[in-house]
């Protein structure tokens, strides 16, 4: 029969070159296969078990626990730090939506933290000068002066791939007893100062939605040296169950387990990373290769501290110099059948969670409004690649 739903999309032309899909290669029919036969398909299963191994070896930290996407782990990660309501926590405000959603969620409070304008990541300099200037210290509590709230945690987001410079943040957060939750969602393979994101502060999370380097489809991962948080953190994504027969709940739970299925092809995605990486790597260097020196282009950077991963390649457009702005220069190559995709309206703007003070974060709002991400799947075909870049120096010209 055919379909009747006229509101299907016609697939993409063959010469549309999208902005990330993910990359099928290994065992994922295998696996997944395995799973149908054997009939492991819901939220417990050996490939569940293996994959958590998988994560926390390449993250190098002791546990892992899936969970059904990056926010779910990120919620997650914030209840067993002891993040809890009237709180404040500190987070980058150049980010996706989904880490201050979270702050949110255990009914605590952003205080939102500007980009650095080399690498764009939260500024070191700004989250002490918060901490030291802005705050108070009492009974062994630190206090926002303002709010009165007290100060709970760190949540550094480490976006487009690239670590933020965390031993300054480490440091001060030990200071005053803040615990630092590593938002490395998109930071699979990345390295700050020779150590794997995920092993650097007190808890991370990674997140495998359909563009990231490695994807379940969706899912995520929090992981922790922390032997009873990470316990903690299986007990309440699992519904808080006290009792493996009786339907008994000790807490509020959290239906937020990931599927065997998933895990399945997230262990076939695992066993890819390192090629997937070195594909990214390459991209990266080629459009820097190829676009240095075009008027009016700021390309990525790697901090000489850093391995970058250019999760999501990306560009910084001067309006004025390039003749046409970031949005404008969007709709020229989506025209062309290129896909590109702007940054992220920092969240300190987002009417989502408006305040009433009136602030500024202008490295952030520059970024997001020059920043344009490049197509950088790890499939990527350099014919392709080399389309984008022939319109870019065409374009520039």
């Amino acid at each position: 029969m055919k379909p009747t739903d006229t509101t299907l999309e016609a697939p993409p032309a063959v010469d549309f070159i999208p902005l990330a899909v993910p990359e099928i290669r290994g065992n994922e029919w295998h696996y997944v296969k395995e799973c149908l036969d054997t009939a492991w398909v819901s939220s417990v299963g050996p490939y569940v078990d293996r994959f958590e191994q998988m994560v926390a070896q390449q993250a190098g930290t002791k546990h892992a626990v899936a969970t059904v996407n990056g926010t779910a782990a990120l919620h997650a990660a914030l209840l067993v730090a002891g993040v809890g309501p009237e709180d404040e926590v500190l987070v980058s405000t150049l980010t996706f939506i989904a880490p201050v959603n979270a702050i949110r969620y255990v009914g605590a409070w952003p205080v939102f933290i500007d980009a650095e304008p080399t690498y764009w990541q939260m500024n070191p300099a700004r989250v002490i000068e918060f901490l030291e200037r802005d705050c108070r210290w009492s009974d062994g509590t630190l206090y926002n002066r303002r709010t009165g709230r007290r100060v709970a945690a760190v949540m550094p987001v480490h976006v487009l791939g690239h670590p933020v410079d965390l031993d300054p943040i480490l440091t001060v957060a030990r200071k005053f007893g803040l615990k630092v939750i590593e938002d490395a969602t998109e930071g699979l393979g990345a390295t700050y100062k020779d150590r794997a994101l995920g092993c650097l502060g007190d808890i991370a999370c990674f997140s495998f939605n359909g563009n990231k380097i490695i994807t379940t489809g969706g899912g995520g991962m929090l992981v922790t040296n922390n032997e009873e948080w990470a316990r903690k953190a299986k007990y309440l994504t699992t519904q808080a169950k006290d009792d493996p027969i009786e339907y008994v709940h000790g807490e509020v739970g959290y239906n937020y387990r990931l599927t065997n299925l998933l895990a399945a092809v997230g262990c076939a995605q695992m066993e890819q990373l390192p090629a997937y990486v070195g594909a990214k790597r390459k991209i990266a260097a080629r459009y820097a290769e190829r676009l240095q020196g075009l008027p009016g282009i700021e390309l990525m950077k790697n901090a000489p501290w850093a391995e970058s991963t250019f999760w999501m390649y990306t560009i910084l457009v001067d309006g004025e110099a390039f003749r046409m702005d970031s949005r404008q220069l969007m709709r020229v190559l989506g025209s062309r059948k290129i896909q590109c995709r702007p940054l992220w309206q920092p969240i300190h703007q987002s009417p989502a969670h408006a305040s009433e003070d009136k602030i500024s974060m202008p490295v952030a709002e520059q970024l997001a409004r020059q920043g344009l991400s490049l197509p950088c799947s790890v499939g990527l075909a350099e014919s392709e690649q080399d389309r984008v870049i022939a319109t870019l120096v065409e374009l520039g010209r």
